[in-house]
């Protein structure tokens, strides 16, 4: 065949086929700011609404309320001291499950991904069952002064146990990737082994590391479910923000309920900015995060 009747064929269009019209395009980013907007927007601008629709001053004052205080108290205390358990829980369960091969691996993965399945109601009612006042266990801590149920160590351990996946979900693929020639290498050097985990392995997953413990913070503190069977509800002691929004909205306290919600959507939208600023500067080391 010759050049010629190369040259007098129509020229093909190649098309991909990952490429869509433009109004395609355009038709699916409007089905999604629709969704945004009717999902995430309009309801968290009208809390911010709401929570104004007195004045500046009332919102400011019925912050100054002392159950209200005492819920902010109490859930940053709760985070305190779960989000550092957590870090430390899911960096050793995400040593263990990338750096070694060992029988049941597959089992303890599942288990790390429990909370996901199970409905955070469910998980109160068994911490309840386990170390209420009636429980065998529970009546041995009540005996001992160390209450666990309706107290702040009980909410701590709901808190603990809905938020645990994330951190070990964020480092285990991280971790996985990374291999272990480099943790090999330092310990033919001389390293011993806590050396080489400070010098070697947390830093190549630090961001990671941080990258999780944002995600658990931000569940830690809006988590309602399990601390609201686990809580007993004590007004002033064992209410957290998100239970204090549903006491005041129930108790038709509109502004300090919708004060309260702006404040704890605000500590969220501060964690989601950190999180973006995260991925921006350092997108490339996250990335095997979003392969998993």
């Amino acid at each position: 065949m010759t050049d010629t009747a190369f040259a007098s064929r129509p020229a093909v269009r190649r098309r991909s086929v990952t490429t869509e019209p433009g109004w395609v395009r355009l038709l699916l980013i409007l089905a999604v700011l629709a969704g945004l907007g009717v999902l995430v927007l309009f309801p968290l601008g009208s809390v911010f609404a709401e929570a104004l629709s007195e004045g500046v001053p009332a919102a400011i004052a019925s912050l100054g309320d002392p159950d209200a205080q005492a819920a902010i108290r109490l859930t940053l205390l709760t985070a305190a001291f779960a989000i550092p358990l957590n870090a430390v829980f899911g960096l050793a369960a995400a040593w263990a499950i990338a750096k070694f091969d060992f029988r049941g691996k597959a089992f303890l993965i599942t288990v790390i991904d429990l909370p996901f399945s199970v409905s955070p109601v469910v998980a109160g009612l068994c911490f309840v069952l386990l170390l209420g006042a009636n429980a065998p266990l529970g009546a041995f801590f009540v005996a001992h002064g160390i209450p666990i149920v309706f107290a702040i160590p009980g909410i701590v351990l709901a808190t603990m146990f809905v938020t645990f996946p994330f951190v070990a979900r964020e480092l285990i693929p991280v971790m996985q990737e990374q291999g272990r020639t480099e943790e090999e290498a330092a310990l033919t050097l001389g390293a011993s082994g806590w050396r080489t985990f400070l010098t070697v392995t947390l830093p190549n997953v630090r961001w990671a590391l941080l990258y999780g413990v944002l995600l658990c913070n931000a569940r830690a503190m809006g988590e309602f479910g399990a601390v609201a069977v686990v809580s007993g509800r004590i007004r002033g002691e064992t209410t957290t923000m998100p239970l204090m929004i549903e006491m005041f909205y129930n108790e038709y306290a509109p502004v300090a309920a919708f004060t309260l919600a702006a404040l704890l959507a605000s500590l969220g939208l501060l964690t989601l900015v950190v999180k973006s600023l995260l991925e921006w500067r350092y997108g490339d080391q996250l990335a095997a995060t979003r392969r998993h």
